[in-house]
């Protein structure tokens, strides 16, 4: 049987007294890519913020590697990492001295090597001496992507991987993504607005509508489950509302 690494029950988060998610449940097994989508206000973003630990929810429950989130959190994050390309490292130091001191924290072996390595995997060596507040947003988001490969997670969290990125440097990010997934049995939980990311990097996809799972499955099952030519059509619709599940084959 497949290795459950997330497992989250009845989630529901509110803030002074606005619901952000509703219900959620939802498991991920060990080696899945599963894409967490919907429009902004969805509540996707605040439900990676629950299994990062950053917020509490209100009520339901949220297990990682088999151990309850709150009780456990520093090891569960210390099997984890995250990046977001609407997150940045402190400005004033080097890329080489960002990823030093996150290898340090992170407790890597080896940590100049590794170093070397993630900054060969993003193509980006010869931006390590560089200023990392002077980089391009492109350039930073490639650097966020090394900071969370430094500890070879076992769940790796992703918030908007190719934002930023060109086409050219979207695509080879994206093949370095799912080469990871299938080299190391990586287990990855990606949000994107990119469409054209889910596809062709998730195995499955949560949609999120008012903070409630409104469909699951393969990008091509949830296309198919709202008669949509693509995922790109699907996220339209729910995104303008109106009638969300009518005329929905099952």
């Amino acid at each position: 049987m497949a290795e459950t690494i997330v497992e989250v029950q009845h989630l529901r988060k509110e803030f002074d007294g606005t619901v952000a998610v509703a219900d959620v449940s939802f498991v991920v097994e060990r080696g899945e890519i599963v894409g967490v989508l919907g429009p902004n206000g969805a509540g996707k973003t605040t439900t990676i913020q629950v299994l990062l630990g950053l917020t509490t929810a209100t009520a339901g429950t949220v297990r990682v590697f088999g151990r309850d989130l709150m009780k456990h959190r520093v090891e569960i994050l210390q099997r984890s990492n995250f990046s977001s390309a609407y997150t940045g490292l402190p400005s004033n130091l080097k890329v080489r001295e960002n990823l030093l001191i996150f290898s340090k924290i992170y407790g890597v072996k080896g940590h100049r090597e590794k170093i070397d390595q993630v900054l060969d995997l993003f193509e980006i060596k010869h931006l390590r001496d560089k200023i990392t507040g002077h980089l391009s947003s492109g350039e930073s988001t490639r650097v966020n992507l090394c900071k969370a490969l430094l500890n070879d997670p076992e769940l790796l969290m992703l918030d908007e991987p190719t934002a930023s990125l060109d086409p050219d440097i979207a695509d080879k990010v994206r093949k370095l993504l799912r080469r990871i997934q299938r080299e190391k049995g990586m287990t990855m939980i990606y949000t994107s607005h990119n469409m054209r990311d889910v596809e062709e990097v998730c195995d499955r996809v949560l949609f999120l509508h008012k903070g409630r799972i409104i469909a699951e499955g393969t990008p091509q099952q949830v296309t198919h489950k709202f008669r949509q030519k693509s995922l790109e059509d699907v996220f339209i619709r729910v995104a303008r509302g109106g009638d969300l599940l009518g005329g929905v084959s099952e």
